[in-house]
């Protein structure tokens, strides 16, 4: 088993630095505007010059947490540069809100109610702070944190979107925010963090965890019961799993804590079974709680991103408790994975496949996809598995 171990942890090592991270880099830094050109067909040619904030925070975070954490390699340094000043100049609004798509030169196109753009933006600068040693960075991404908190736990004073007489909350601002709070506990350090984690987990674990109908929700009401039509009762498999792999690193981090351990593996365990697609394989988008039938037309096709948070969710259960089933799982989502959407000529990942693993369209980049969600994957199994076997030495 060690020696399986380690030859997954040199898998997930080549992949990132020999075919993730050379997709994306040197080829995406725009060194006339600054930020990133992400927008890239499967063979890495532009297909659009926009750029999503979002994606100009999350590779900034990408190229910085590389930096601190793999290599000292100047050329990642940089990029991160690149990255924290169009967030820094072109990213926000005249009322402190982030854009969320903009021109290549950083005219606004649009901007949306949620706040998630600042959320990655934080942990942007967090790593680039890391990495930079420069504490006014550092103090910029507190203060941009401490505004993240101001709009999850005000949500009025965000613009209303539309107006409803049938009001919801998602899972995903206490999934952002405990994920926020994580990274920066684990770059700059802020004295709020491990109370905003705990808070976060109480609140998926109150609201979304359904232990009666063995589910995860992605909607609920105020009061944390289900809405019973169509957006309350739809599940995204995916999404709860990586809630779940959030959870149970906090877990990790507390000394394989208990309770949080049975909570990550509860929400692993019920969306596995919800979202593994049993007649083809892979994690299917969206379901209904009750089994009914999905708005949503792509509901049952394979996006990249839910195998990159099984695939770590899986491992981190497996390494964490020892249970086979979670071995077995991970096997199956990441030989699934590998399989279907990797592209063994250019590199990185296809995002979007049909049910059945055909490649629905080759893009690898557009304002939701870029490189965030493989190579932290990648990163992330990698750097989990070296702490893994080498604690297994110690103990030898």
């Amino acid at each position: 088993m060690q020696y399986e171990l380690r030859a997954l942890k040199n898998f997930y090592r080549h992949h990132l630095l020999n075919d993730t991270l050379p997709f994306w880099f040197p080829r995406s830094y725009d060194r006339e505007y600054g930020g990133f050109l992400l927008m890239r067909d499967a063979d890495g040619n532009l297909i659009d010059d926009d750029k999503s904030v979002w994606f100009q925070g999350r590779t900034t975070w990408t190229l910085a947490t590389m930096y601190n954490t793999v290599e000292k390699k100047e050329e990642w340094l940089e990029g991160a540069r690149l990255g924290y000043e169009f967030l820094k100049n072109y990213c926000f609004d005249k009322d402190g809100r982030m854009f969320f798509h903009l021109t290549r030169d950083g005219k606004p196109i649009r901007k949306r109610r949620y706040f998630f753009s600042e959320t990655f933006a934080t942990i942007a600068y967090a790593a680039y702070a890391k990495a930079t040693g420069r504490e006014e960075i550092a103090n910029e991404a507190r203060l941009l944190f401490g505004k993240c908190l101001h709009y999850a736990e005000t949500p009025d004073l965000l613009p209303a979107k539309f107006y409803t007489t049938r009001p919801a909350k998602g899972i995903g601002v206490p999934m952002i925010m405990l994920n926020t709070a994580q990274q920066l506990r684990e770059t700059i350090g802020d004295p709020r963090c491990d109370a905003v984690i705990m808070a976060c987990i109480e609140e998926i674990e109150r609201d979304f965890v359904k232990d009666d109908i063995q589910c995860v929700m992605e909607q609920v009401a105020p009061d944390g019961s289900i809405i019973d039509h169509i957006d309350g009762r739809t599940l995204n498999p995916g999404h709860a799993i990586e809630g779940a792999w959030f959870i149970l690193h906090e877990a990790m981090y507390r000394n394989n804590d208990a309770r949080l351990v049975q909570l990550g593996c509860r929400m692993l365990d019920y969306m596995w079974e919800r979202g593994w697609d049993k007649q083809y394989g892979g994690i299917l988008y969206y379901c209904d709680v009750y089994g009914k039938p999905v708005q949503e037309y792509w509901h049952d096709m394979k996006f990249w991103w839910p195998h990159n948070e099984t695939i770590i969710a899986t491992l981190l259960a497996y390494l964490i408790t020892g249970e086979q089933r979670y071995d077995d799982w991970h096997r199956q989502v990441h030989e699934y994975a590998y399989k279907h959407f990797h592209d063994n000529k250019n590199g990185e990942w296809y995002g979007y496949l049909h049910r059945d693993g055909r490649v629905s369209q080759g893009a690898k980049g557009n304002l939701y996809k870029g490189p965030f969600h493989l190579p932290r994957q990648e990163w992330y199994c990698m750097q989990l598995l070296e702490k893994f076997l080498d604690s297994s030495k110690l103990k030898e």
